[in-house]
């Protein structure tokens, strides 16, 4: 009898743990896809809103707009990123021993998501690999800013 419940127990836990490995898997391919439609949409708002100083390739132009490669602005605090966006910039720069001082303005106009999503790009495009940006994140910092 003891033997029955021990089997019964131990093929209940194989079970269970097949059933958490199959939702592991499938999360993980969720948040890969979520990942790809956010830096996709986040391209999107990139064009539209920050290439033009920024350029395409995320370079920026000398001693005017910073670059957005491997800069401690893009891959460091998504707090400090995200407030930039929605506060503006309007301080010299200095990124690998170039100094950047053209304003940039506040680009609160955003929904919360296309912040999110741009700076999601930005930070996994250009050579940069950092984690995404949620909006509930930019969202909190907005509502803070009130």
């Amino acid at each position: 009898m003891r033997f029955i419940k021990f089997a019964c127990l131990v093929l209940f836990i194989l079970t269970v743990n097949a059933s958490l490995k199959a939702q592991v898997r499938h999360s993980s391919k969720s948040s890969k896809a979520h990942l790809a439609l956010s830096i996709a949409n986040g391209k999107a708002v990139y064009t539209q809103n920050c290439a033009t100083c920024h350029q395409v390739d995320g370079h920026g132009v000398p001693n005017m707009n910073p670059p957005l490669i491997q800069t401690s602005y893009v891959l460091g605090d998504k707090t400090k990123l995200i407030k930039i966006v929605l506060n503006g910039f309007n301080e010299d720069v200095e990124i690998n021993g170039n100094t950047y001082s053209n304003t940039m303005a506040s680009h609160d106009f955003l929904k919360d998501q296309e912040i999110a999503d741009v700076l999601t790009y930005v930070r996994n495009s250009f050579g940069n690999k950092a984690s995404a940006v949620s909006a509930a994140m930019v969202k909190s910092l907005r509502s803070a800013k009130k």
